[in-house]
């Protein structure tokens, strides 16, 4: 196997601002979540192949907490950056800025964990460098991740679990 050099974690950091119009939102005025879902797993996907310079595909979304919304006429910013990586996966933190555009007055509005798996050419997983992290939020990220990977471990158990329960309907 072939040693990978490890990379600051900043070489990953994509971000993507788009204006939010009405066709984007829902009958409340904010922007739809599914629409907000995607854009999220789209930069996210961006900064994961930084890193890899490999296709990548999600492995899963571990967490989408919606904390503010956001209204037609806001800006949306979401900043991604891999916090953590194991043989062949990583993890995406991605953090969405909505910005009152008249006003100047922004507000988180949602943080997305997400796992991601790069893919070699033959199409199977393939080993990706390490990050490491250097600012401070960075290396907060980057030491609370073993805490999420235990909990995504945890759930993707209960998945398996639920998928053989259900899976009796199938035979």
């Amino acid at each position: 196997m072939e040693q990978v050099k490890k990379k600051p974690m900043k070489e990953t950091l994509t971000i993507k601002t788009s204006h939010v119009f009405p066709p984007d939102a829902n009958h409340l005025g904010t922007l739809f979540g599914g629409k907000l879902m995607a854009y999220i797993d789209d930069v996210a996907s961006i900064a994961a192949i930084k890193l890899a310079r490999n296709p990548v595909v999600t492995a899963s979304t571990d967490s989408v907490d919606f904390i503010k919304p956001i209204k037609i006429g806001d800006s949306v910013t979401l900043e991604a950056i891999v916090t953590w990586t194991g043989n062949t996966s990583m993890e995406v933190f991605v953090k969405v800025i909505a910005e009152q555009l008249l006003t100047g007055k922004k507000a988180v509005a949602a943080l997305s964990f997400l796992t991601f798996v790069a893919l070699g050419e033959d199409g199977k997983p393939t080993v990706i460098p390490e990050v490491f992290p250097e600012t401070d939020e960075e290396k907060w990220l980057h030491q609370t991740a073993s805490r999420r990977a235990a909990h995504r471990k945890s759930r993707k158990q209960e998945s398996k679990d639920l998928v053989a329960f259900f899976s009796h309907n199938f035979n």
